[in-house]
């Protein structure tokens, strides 16, 4: 599908365009579904070996955890190692998504692994030797901060291959969304089975290999990588911050990562108070499990509303299912409500990259898309410490007040700042369409750096509509 053909879906000749940006098309786009978009020219010979090596990211924090456990006999102690992994994670990993942008995804892939092996191997050297906590961290925060950004590099390859097509990177975003989803399911039951059945040092060694086996494979497929965008001789290349969207957009996945950290230590805690430890594990994947259905449904949508009113929208929801957790009275009633949670976690995370594709340049996106995964680590950090002590304050139910009040802030900052989610070329008003042709030309035009005629329109995207028309009136 080109980018003139997604006009052409949306708008015919003569017909008004929307008046804002959140206004619905006169008709659907094209719904794209996955089977074509894995079709898509080379996308296997990345997809593979990009799953292989996003598996350890969730894998890392409970390994962590299971070895200094077993080493140390401290949950505070384990705890804080993971959290000072995750941290640096969260810190560094837009840093090397610069990188990678600027120097190419094999250029930081390369490095980033060997560093990961040497620092996870030093990790389970000091735990074994009962290193004390300092020693730990000391380890930790190489280890978290070398974990290679395998999911932002696979979606900036989307990008270069799909820019021309936007129905079709949404279904991309909506692919990649799921795969996170199944990580987080599949991650953590590896590592447990390993840790259990082995010892816990090898669920951190597994972790380790599948790191460095699945990066080099991934870093070796460079005819699917995008291109590199170095800075120019005396001047600063793009910075994906230098976006007010990407930074608001951060600061809602940071609420969303709240979530996914007080879940975890709640869940966990409401399953051990009422007898049923083992039961905490079927409730979080329920949760999980809920997301991944309603990732997949999502994707499957031609949706008619912009991305950004789908945000709001989203994100809402994930506000009212979080919002019934802490009253739940048993785990059944827990995992009802957990479910209905999940559902709206990946249709946020879907809207969120789909949003931020359209607020960075080229030579930002990786960093952009970092950045969201990153506020997500931060968030599960956090949620996950604060939600501890609630609980042992307040007990297993205070830890469900973490996720409604982190999202809830989340959510008022994007009502009060929507304005910033509005791509800089889209933010003049909407006016009727002469020709095809002409949006074709504003695309074409908006590409070379060249303004387009008063009255044509360029895509919307998220492939939803048309963009907001260039030079046809007063900004919105």
């Amino acid at each position: 599908m080109t980018a003139r053909r997604t006009v052409d879906d949306t708008l015919s000749p003569g017909t008004p365009a929307p008046a804002g940006p959140d206004a619905a098309p006169a008709s659907a786009p094209a719904r794209v579904g996955y089977a074509e978009l894995l079709r898509t020219p080379g996308a296997w010979t990345f997809l593979v070996p990009a799953f292989a090596a996003r598996l350890p990211y969730a894998m890392l924090s409970l390994g962590i955890v299971l070895l200094v456990l077993d080493t140390h006999g401290s949950y505070g102690t384990a705890g804080a190692v993971a959290a000072v992994s995750a941290v640096a994670q969260a810190l560094v990993g837009p840093q090397t998504g610069r990188l990678a942008d600027r120097h190419g995804q094999a250029a930081v892939l390369l490095p980033s692994v060997a560093v990961h092996a040497v620092s996870v191997a030093a990790l389970i050297g000091l735990a074994l030797g009962h290193a004390p906590a300092w020693a730990l961290f000391a380890a930790a925060a190489p280890a978290g901060a070398s974990v290679p950004q395998i999911g932002a590099m696979v979606r900036a390859r989307w990008v270069s291959r799909l820019s021309d097509s936007p129905a079709t990177l949404n279904t991309a975003f909506a692919f990649e969304s799921v795969t996170d989803e199944f990580t987080f399911v599949v991650g953590p039951v590896l590592a447990t089975a390993i840790a259990t059945t082995v010892t816990p040092s090898a669920a951190l060694i597994a972790e380790a290999a599948l790191t460095v086996a699945g990066g080099l494979a991934f870093a070796a497929q460079r005819r699917t990588a995008p291109a590199r965008h170095p800075r120019t001789a005396g001047g600063r290349g793009p910075s994906a911050l230098s976006s007010p969207g990407v930074r608001l957009l951060a600061g809602a996945f940071l609420g969303v990562g709240t979530v996914f950290g007080a879940m975890q230590v709640s869940v966990t805690a409401f399953a051990e108070s009422v007898g049923r430890a083992g039961a905490s594990g079927t409730v979080y994947g329920i949760f999980a499990g809920g997301s991944m259905l309603a990732g997949v449904l999502y994707g499957l949508v031609a949706w008619r509303r912009s991305a950004r009113s789908r945000m709001l929208g989203c994100y809402a929801l994930l506000v009212l299912g979080c919002s019934t957790l802490w009253a739940m009275p048993n785990l059944t009633a827990l995992s009802v409500a957990g479910l209905l949670c999940g559902l709206a976690i990946a249709p946020t995370l879907i809207t969120g990259y789909t949003l931020v594709e359209t607020l960075v340049s080229d030579g930002a996106k990786t960093e952009a898309f970092t950045w969201l995964t990153g506020a997500i680590g931060l968030g599960l950090a956090v949620g996950s410490t604060v939600a501890g002590r609630l609980i042992d304050s307040g007990g297993p139910s205070a830890g469900f007040l973490v996720p409604v009040v982190g999202a809830g802030l989340g959510l008022v900052a994007l009502v009060a700042l929507r304005g910033l989610l509005v791509a800089p070329r889209d933010a003049a008003t909407a006016a009727p369409v002469r020709s095809a042709s002409g949006a074709q030309a504003a695309d074409d035009g908006l590409r070379a750096g060249v303004p387009a005629p008063a009255g044509t329109a360029s895509r919307d995207a998220d492939g939803t509509g048309p963009r907001q028309l260039v030079g046809a009136g007063t900004g919105h």
